[in-house]
């Protein structure tokens, strides 16, 4: 984790947000980017003291500099769909499009807005940079978009709470109880896992209501369209489970009409999928046995930035992680930098690498398979959330990495 000195926000900042959307384009080798615009939105839901990054998490990341003084004044990694769509062997044959956005507190004064891209060798180069004047009259302030707002749990103040937006997407007019009902039981399924519970006082939950015309999720691989509000699908990258949006746009929109550190899109469906992408989104359906635990997976995703644990099963990338490169993910290790990890928390009697035995199901250790690859990537447990379904719940590296986030957001 890094540790960069805090900046005061008053000095350069007011409470709302400023909204930069781009495209990224590009195949496995090359990305370029396009700016699209800039925005307006009324609410500044994150930290006031905590705006530069710590963790150095993210394939990608945004950093905001006062242009008079250079100084960093805020950053944020994150991940998207396009990257991982670079690991795909489609990436090798054409070029793609995906939109993005980028958001960062109303700056008082101008400052440079420096995007950059993780290599394969987990080193961080430019893509793009800008100047940005907040007096510029192309950052468009209308308003937002027309929904609902029902704050379904918390009443921290946004500035020292990690806040939801919880998005409705196949829910039709008539389907908005059924949707406040579900944010009900899906805010249950995180507080019911730790390290959740013990920040249940310091979590606020919005539930958007965002109409679709149908009901439902596309699913390309039985023919199945639905007109919805944010244009989700399975097979994503032609997986069938997984379950995503690339109406990255209309997630933001949506939103916008709340203060939110994280989004949650809630898919009103019985079938089993989701997915999870690191300061992106977190989507999931909701009727489904075993809804609560990929809810909460995907949200260790989101989040946090935890990397799967699981090396068997259907996966669209190729070659996802370098074996001679230290993941940023601080669950998962190639071992070419593990002092970094979680090497200090492994007991002294247990053997490293450990053993894929039963009698260590309870204990941190160095169990090889991880990174959907069964040999050369380590986790920390024999089994966990980030693992399998079956598990128990987080595995206690995983707990500790959800607890300094949780930190972050809510000092």
């Amino acid at each position: 984790m890094q540790v960069n000195a805090q900046v005061a926000f008053n000095d350069f900042f007011t409470d709302k947000t400023l909204r930069f959307d781009f495209m990224l384009a590009g195949n496995s080798t090359k990305t370029d980017v396009f700016p699209v615009g800039m925005k307006e939105e009324p609410f500044w839901g994150g930290s006031l003291i905590n705006l530069v990054d710590r963790f150095n998490y993210g394939n990608f990341k945004y950093e905001v500099f006062d242009l008079t003084s250079g100084q960093l004044i805020f950053s944020k990694g994150f991940c998207t769909l396009y990257q991982e769509w670079q690991s795909t062997s489609e990436a090798k044959t054409i070029n793609r499009s995906f939109y993005e956005v980028a958001t960062f507190p109303f700056p008082k004064n101008k400052v440079k807005f420096v995007l950059s891209i993780r290599g394969r060798d987990g080193i961080f180069t430019t893509l793009y940079e800008t100047p940005v004047d907040p007096e510029d009259y192309f950052i468009r302030k209308d308003k937002p978009v027309q929904a609902d707002v029902t704050k379904i749990c918390g009443e921290a103040d946004p500035h020292k709470a990690l806040d939801l937006a919880v998005i409705a997407e196949g829910y039709t007019k008539a389907e908005m109880g059924k949707f406040r009902d579900d944010v009900k039981k899906m805010s249950e399924y995180l507080f019911n896992a730790a390290p959740f519970n013990e920040y249940r006082d310091k979590i606020n939950i919005y539930a958007i209501e965002a109409v679709s015309a149908e009901s439902g999720t596309d699913v390309p691989g039985e023919h199945i369209y639905v007109n919805t509000a944010l244009n989700t699908s399975y097979y994503t990258f032609d997986v069938d489970r997984y379950l995503t949006t690339q109406d990255i746009k209309s997630v933001n929109d949506y939103a916008a009409v709340a203060p939110h550190d994280q989004i949650i899109v809630l898919i009103n469906s019985p079938r089993y999928g989701g997915g999870g992408v690191y300061n992106y989104y977190t989507s999931s359906t909701i009727d489904h046995k075993f809804s609560p635990q990929v809810i909460v997976h995907e949200f260790g995703h989101a989040f946090v930035g935890l990397g799967d644990e699981y090396y068997s099963g259907e996966v669209a990338y190729e070659e996802f992680y370098p074996l001679n490169v230290e993941p940023w993910e601080p669950n998962i290790t190639t071992l070419v930098d593990f002092d970094s990890k979680w090497k200090s928390m492994i007991p002294k009697d247990i053997p490293v690498p450990t053993p894929n035995d039963i009698k260590f199901k309870d204990i941190t250790g160095l169990f090889e398979g991880g990174g959907y690859s069964p040999k050369g990537i380590y986790r920390p447990a024999l089994d966990c959330r980030m693992k399998t379904n079956e598990a128990k719940g987080f595995c206690e590296v995983c707990r500790k990495a959800i607890s300094g986030m949780l930190k972050f957001y809510t000092e």
